[in-house]
């Protein structure tokens, strides 16, 4: 999974698609060890060995459900079987990236100074980490308090004013990973 910087819940893989533009369902692998029977959708277990379906194309796929309209030619020849991660997976990579950047795109911006304050609270907690963990731990610790105090508030505020999708929009985020954060920042109200 491809994480993202800054879309949260946006994360990203590779899809496939059979010969005929379907996607396939999960590969299930018979261990042979109980009834238990675990599936799989890694791009590689769809090669067409073991009776499994042999996907010849392959595109971005996101947690959100977007998928990538550019598709990519498999040469399974050139996929090693005991590393089909070396496999050149650019293309829907780059195309995920640019389906997170428009996500990111359409969030709130912070203001310039906060995020100047940020940058600059991550890049002393970076400094600090390895030769003070306890001055980087009580950092944190106040940052937690800032959240403590104002996130119920900024929750209950936004969500009597807009909809889950318009948060959700605004932060960057899936409506699942939303309602994890305003579940976080205001528990006993959201």
């Amino acid at each position: 999974m491809w994480e993202p910087d800054g879309a949260e819940g946006h994360e990203g893989k590779v899809g496939v698609l059979l010969e005929d533009g379907t996607v396939p369902g999960p590969v299930y692998i018979d261990l042979g060890s109980g009834s238990y029977v675990p599936s799989f959708t890694d791009w590689w277990y769809y090669d067409g060995t073991h009776r499994r379906p042999l996907a010849d194309r392959m595109r971005a796929v996101c947690a959100c459900g977007w998928s990538g309209e550019r598709t990519y030619p498999i040469d399974w020849k050139r996929v090693r079987p005991r590393e089909p991660y070396s496999y050149d997976t650019s293309g829907p990579e780059r195309d995920w990236e640019d389906h997170t950047r428009r996500i990111n795109a359409a969030a709130v911006q912070l203001p310039e100074d906060v995020a100047r304050l940020i940058s600059r609270i991550r890049e002393r907690l970076d400094d600090i980490e390895g030769d003070d963990p306890l001055t980087a731990l009580r950092i944190v610790g106040e940052l937690d308090s800032v959240v403590e105090v104002n996130g119920s508030y900024a929750t209950r505020l936004a969500t009597r004013k807009h909809t889950d999708e318009e948060i959700a929009t605004a932060l960057g985020a899936t409506e699942k990973a939303l309602n994890t954060r305003l579940r976080r920042y205001d528990p006993r109200h959201y």
